[in-house]
């Protein structure tokens, strides 16, 4: 993207750049995109080069660092939000290896539809709750509105692991998505994915689920982010993959 205009598609150059860009759209769909998405998308790819996302609507120009600072950042923070604990190992040391990802000490697996018989008692039961909050800050803050989804998702994808509906995640994209349609149309979307979950919960006691819709795997670690000690998550925007790790 030579004519990048904003610091969001800076920043998607800057991705691209450094090799954690298979997971986003071409510079030419990015730019489709409202200012939101396109933060919303680069939020994963520059959390794991420890890169803050600037605020939508901010133009190339304002950033007041010289380019060699650009080019070489060296971010105040120590860690950035999405980063696993320490002991977890870090992506860079692991491999993908289709259904499996190796890391030092530690070994994750695809997660896949379970049947009932291998659920944890109790986790299809009416006080097993996705227990989203409502949001209640100001939906035009852009900030404020990734935090609180960025929480929710990385409760939402252990919750569905738990109910045995591994392979029937939405991706962060889809999620943040659902997030504004019903907000737009007046639904809370905590109370309305409540009320999803607990109608998940009811078809999963009584109807069988396939253990995968599809054969299809990522294609590089550069889609996967941690969402726990004992989850990653890997997704190119389209197709969303939860890998578990053994020991959980």
């Amino acid at each position: 993207m030579e004519d990048a205009k904003t610091e969001l598609e800076a920043l998607y150059c800057t991705v691209v750049s450094e090799g954690q860009g298979a997971g986003l759209p071409s510079p030419t769909d990015f730019k489709r995109n409202d200012p939101q998405v396109q933060a919303l998308l680069l939020r994963r790819p520059a959390g794991r080069l420890g890169l803050e996302v600037p605020q939508p609507g901010t133009s190339a120009t304002a950033d007041s660092r010289t380019q060699s600072e650009q080019a070489d950042p060296e971010p105040e923070v120590a860690e950035p939000e999405d980063n696993p604990p320490a002991d977890s190992g870090q992506l860079a040391d692991c491999r993908l290896e289709g259904q499996r990802i190796s890391c030092p000490g530690r070994r994750f697996e695809l997660a896949i539809n379970q049947s009932n018989n291998k659920l944890a008692n109790g986790v299809l039961e009416p006080d097993n709750r996705l227990g989203l909050s409502s949001f209640e800050g100001n939906r035009n803050d852009e900030e404020a509105v990734r935090r609180y989804l960025s929480d929710a998702y990385d409760r939402y994808i252990p919750k569905m692991v738990n109910i045995g509906l591994g392979a029937n995640t939405m991706s962060f994209t889809a999620f943040h998505n659902a997030f504004h349609t019903m907000e737009d149309g007046g639904v809370d979307f905590a109370r309305r994915m409540e009320r999803t979950f607990t109608l998940l919960k009811q078809d999963k006691k009584h109807l069988a689920v396939k253990s995968r819709y599809h054969d299809e795997v990522p294609d590089d670690l550069s889609l996967c982010t941690f969402i726990n000690r004992d989850i990653l998550v890997c997704d190119n925007v389209g197709t969303n993959w939860v890998y578990v790790s053994r020991s959980r």
